[in-house]
């Protein structure tokens, strides 16, 4: 029974990691190779020299290049395709596809080990709670930790990585932990104490730092973390959705 279970939550986050890898390569890598690109130097914003490079002027004085306008925006996504070769790409995909396997891979053990957790207390884990426990997950992986430590595109600036990683892991555990309160505590306190337990990481404050720069311009930057949690949410939805169905297949 054990091991039907680990192996159900394995297969789910395989199914939801190949999910989640497609919605990838649809929304977020593009923005990626965009961002490696204004690292390396490849391409430029503001071309007036006050950010990166300066770009190379190809009118008149007469004239003014636009910078701002979509033109300008979609000049270095047409670079960027052009500035790899296809055994790269496949060599990245094919990684990315890997990782993002492996990775909700293991977040099917875990949500499938909270389930076990959640019945040892009395609760009954149904499939149409499926969405709520996948939103949870969310919350607690994701969602929570980047309101400190958001996703970053390559060649941004960013605190140590030791102290991001500590604070991303202590605010996770504290926000399932106070999910947990507030949805199987059996009295207001314990709800109340769930809340306190949310708020502890961020008001220590997550690791920060003295100045913000970048290669990227911040709208890329922007676009990019809120692209990779709208697929973080649509994935872990789907992860619970799938664990709760195989959770009840293994009850009867």
């Amino acid at each position: 029974m054990i091991f039907h279970r680990l192996a159900s939550g394995l297969i789910a986050g395989a199914i939801a990691g190949l999910l989640a890898a497609l919605l990838h390569f649809s929304f977020v890598q593009e923005y990626i190779l965009l961002s490696e690109s204004y690292e390396t130097g490849t391409v430029t914003h503001f071309s007036d020299g006050h950010v990166g490079h300066d770009a190379p002027q190809t009118q008149s004085d007469n004239s003014q290049t636009d910078t701002t306008g979509a033109d300008s925006q979609l000049k270095p996504l047409q670079h960027v395709h052009g500035s790899f070769d296809a055994g790269s790409f496949l060599t990245r995909d094919v990684g990315t596809v890997l990782f993002t396997v492996l990775t909700y891979a293991a977040y099917g053990l875990i949500l499938v080990t909270a389930f076990g957790l959640a019945e040892l207390i009395g609760a009954k884990i149904r499939p149409e709670q499926g969405v709520l426990w996948g939103m949870a997950g969310f919350a607690a992986l994701q969602m929570a930790p980047a309101m400190g430590v958001a996703p970053q595109l390559p060649g941004t600036i960013a605190a140590d990585l030791l102290e991001r990683q500590t604070w991303w892991l202590l605010t996770a555990l504290a926000t399932a932990l106070s999910l947990a309160l507030v949805a199987f505590g059996r009295t207001k306190s314990m709800a109340g104490l769930g809340l306190v337990v949310m708020a502890l990481p961020h008001i220590y404050g997550a690791p920060t730092i003295e100045g913000f720069w970048g290669a990227a311009p911040p709208e890329v930057a922007g676009t990019f973390s809120a692209r990779v949690l709208g697929v973080g949410l649509a994935s872990w939805v789907v992860l619970g959705w799938l664990c709760t169905k195989e959770w009840a297949k293994g009850a009867k």
